[in-house]
């Protein structure tokens, strides 16, 4: 690994670290529906004009079926639930919820016998959702979440899961770009008529505008590109060591804005990276017998 994609895995998990606190500035004047519909737009708009200078092409069409239900479960389901829990819940909290992501992506692996549970794998998850239930624990004694509200991000990250399932099964070998684009498009234009139906914009502040513009263009296309540029230079484990440091950047954006968590949260972090990094350390190979 070079210091460029260092500096740029650095920079990707702190726009990624970012976007839960831009969510919650975001849905202080925007409603949950129009906060995923606006990253999605935003977001496409980046990822457009990086396909068209790039040469890069978008998905046949005979796969329409697979990439709305992956559109639907990668964007527009967990981006309208991020920002509907996020009304009950800390940022920096949220960020942690999001920790469970790679959980699920292993249990639905286990269901779908793609993965063999060791010892290894098994004591990384129970310390995961370990950790995840002392942060949970320390935000709702804290007042800085609800139980409902966990739920639902909870929900959002098993979609996120979901979705990785279904896309490594139906859309492998697709240009990454191309896929980008038109998921984030297919996410537009299924969150258009129900943002149109449902609850409209109250009071729009420049700080929410800001918020959702930054979530769009950086938190959502700029990482898009970033991620898989990432991709085509290092290995995927070196890529997603980008997860590890997630709950830490939420931490750090929520503490700029004024989000104090407790000290039970604070252990729930750190016990949830040390689950993480167990998941996914490499095994190691039996030494070859001696002639």
């Amino acid at each position: 690994m070079t210091r460029q994609d260092f500096l740029q895995m650095l920079l990707l998990s702190a726009l990624w670290g970012v976007s839960f606190l831009l969510i919650r500035l975001a849905g202080e004047a925007f409603p949950p529906l129009w906060v995923a519909l606006l990253r999605s737009v935003f977001g496409v708009l980046v990822l457009g004009l990086a396909l068209r200078l790039g040469g890069h092409v978008l998905p046949p069409l005979r796969l329409w079926r697979p990439l709305l239900l992956v559109a639907l479960l990668n964007n527009v389901v967990p981006w309208t639930f991020f920002a509907w829990g996020e009304q009950t819940v800390s940022s920096n909290i949220a960020a942690v919820l999001n920790a469970t992501t790679p959980l699920f992506s292993l249990l639905i692996g286990l269901g779908l016998r793609d993965t063999h549970l060791g010892t290894r794998l098994l004591l990384g998850v129970l310390l995961g959702f370990g950790g995840v239930g002392l942060t949970v624990l320390g935000g709702v004694h804290g007042g800085h979440a609800t139980l409902f509200g966990v739920l639902v991000i909870a929900a959002a990250s098993l979609s996120y899961a979901a979705a990785t399932a279904i896309a490594k099964r139906t859309l492998g070998g697709l240009n990454p770009i191309g896929l980008a684009t038109s998921q984030l498009g297919l996410s537009a234009l299924m969150l258009f008529p129900l943002a149109l139906l449902g609850a409209p914009p109250t009071q729009v502040g420049l700080t929410a505008w800001a918020a959702v513009l930054v979530l769009g263009v950086f938190g959502s296309g700029l990482a898009y590109l970033l991620y898989y540029g990432l991709l085509a230079r290092i290995s995927a484990t070196q890529v997603v060591a980008v997860t590890y440091v997630l709950p830490v950047w939420g931490l750090f954006w929520a503490a700029v804005a004024g989000e104090r968590p407790s000290v039970v949260s604070g252990v729930g972090v750190v016990v949830v990276l040390a689950g993480l990094l167990l998941m996914n350390a490499p095994s190691r190979r039996p030494r070859p017998a001696s002639a």
